[in-house]
């Protein structure tokens, strides 16, 4: 992190889904033609434990069309059930103009033909000075839609070494458990932890009599309720919170410890611009190319 720890960490939220479809070769090409800090993704497990890029665990209708060109009806299968090459069968590069997600980024140009992207091969095609932010996408309420946390982590640690990669990549989840063994296999690797509190979701559950099934076995009430305390007891260098949920207090409180704070996922000109002056160390945003205009306007460095 040294090399960049002094910059404005400006990270394409999927790739910078707000121009390019997310997740695909295509979207990291173009943020890093823009010559943004970092490329956030996330990532799914094949059948054949090839670690590819997603962030649903299943096939969604909303992005993917089948052989026949068609979209997908449905929920499609989960990509742990399904090989490499009967993954690369589907193609990603448009939304679907049917949905009520294609209203969410009317900007997006597609790129037909795009598949499902492979990490060590986004790695190859993405070289340095670009960074990574990795997401493991496994949820502790629904186990049976990807491969367990160890395994999980394990396949990605071991497919970011083999890209001689550990130094350009953070490692980030909701999920701690996965996270906490990311420092044990690779205590080189930052990491970075994801939370959201709101009403329809919620990692934290600070109301709940139980600790949080997320937070990797530890308990909110033994550190005062202070979510930067756990998340610096997790071992994690950054604290990504939705944004909505950072407050001026727990910025300074996650500085006083240490820790980055990078909130997820920014997109409207004026929040981007309020959580710059109020000394966030990054934002994740659809739109990198709207935030690398407002960061520059405040003189900040990105690289």
């Amino acid at each position: 992190m040294a090399s960049t720890a002094a910059a404005f960490d400006l990270q394409a939220h999927r790739g910078g889904r707000g121009l390019a479809p997310e997740n695909t070769m295509g979207a990291f090409r173009q943020a890093a033609a823009l010559g943004v800090t970092t490329i956030e993704t996330d990532l799914a497990i094949t059948k054949d434990d090839v670690v590819v890029l997603s962030h649903e665990p299943r096939l969604n209708p909303d992005l993917v069309r089948g052989p026949d060109g068609k979209w997908i009806d449905g929920a499609g299968p989960t990509i742990r059930s399904l090989t490499l090459a009967e993954l690369k069968r589907y193609d990603i590069g448009r939304i679907n103009p049917a949905s009520a997600y294609s209203r969410m980024f009317p900007k997006q140009i597609a790129i037909d033909g795009e598949r499902f992207p492979v990490l060590t091969e986004v790695y190859s095609a993405i070289p340095a000075p670009m960074r990574f932010n990795i997401e493991i996408k496994t949820d502790p309420t629904r186990p049976n839609e990807t491969a367990n946390p160890g395994d999980f982590t394990r396949l990605v640690v071991d497919a970011v070494k083999g890209s001689k990669a550990a130094d350009r990549t953070m490692i980030q989840s909701f999920d701690w458990r996965t996270l906490i063994e990311a420092r044990r296999r690779a205590p080189e690797i930052p990491t970075a932890c994801l939370t959201i509190e709101t009403h329809n979701s919620d990692t934290v559950r600070r109301d709940d009599a139980m600790p949080s099934p997320w937070l990797g076995g530890l308990d909110l009430k033994a550190y005062g309720g202070s979510v930067p305390q756990l998340a610096k007891a997790a071992g994690c260098a950054v604290w990504s919170p939705f944004w909505r949920n950072l407050t001026p207090e727990t910025l300074a409180e996650s500085h006083k410890l240490g820790l980055q704070v990078i909130p997820w996922t920014v997109n409207a000109p004026t929040d981007i611009a309020r959580l710059i002056d109020q000394k966030v160390d990054g934002v994740i945003t659809d739109y990198p190319e709207q935030g690398m205009a407002i960061a520059a306007e405040k003189g900040l460095k990105i690289r």
